[in-house]
């Protein structure tokens, strides 16, 4: 590929949201230790849908990363910059199975520490209430 055009491609993700949980560092069959954990974004104001926040897995090899993120206490902001990527492995019957996740690159403690107050506050997916949703009228014209 020549460097010196832009490519029309690009895979660079910012996430902003909640630590939902303390982050997992486990082993891999190579050495490399594995960091993952999960982010509760909430989603623009008119989404469609009920859904008000994503919960994006993330996860990285890097030193540093991991050391930023197990220092982040659930329930606070934390932002990351990375690539989303699809990780094939087999389970332990032996079926092929994949998820998308963002491949983070560098993981801070956002500045102010929460998310801003409003409808779609992102807050740990577990302990997400949903409203009983009131019966819309439809007009007999329809």
């Amino acid at each position: 590929m020549d460097e010196s055009k832009p490519s029309v491609a690009d895979n660079h993700v910012f996430l902003r949201g909640v630590l939902a949980e303390v982050p997992r560092v486990r082993t891999m069959p190579s050495g490399d230790e594995l960091c993952s954990f999960r982010l509760t974004v909430p989603r623009p104001k008119g989404s469609f849908g009920r859904t008000r926040v994503d919960s994006i897995e993330c996860a990285t090899t890097r030193l540093a990363v991991r050391k930023a993120a197990v220092r982040i206490v659930p329930g606070e902001v934390l932002e990351v910059t990375g690539s989303l990527r699809r990780r094939f492995w087999r389970t332990g019957s032996g079926s092929a199975t994949s998820r998308y996740e963002v491949d983070v690159v560098t993981a801070r403690k956002a500045k102010g520490g929460s998310m801003p107050t409003s409808p779609a506050r992102a807050v740990p997916a577990k302990s997400v209430k949903r409203k009983p949703r009131a019966a819309r009228s439809v007009p007999a014209d329809r």
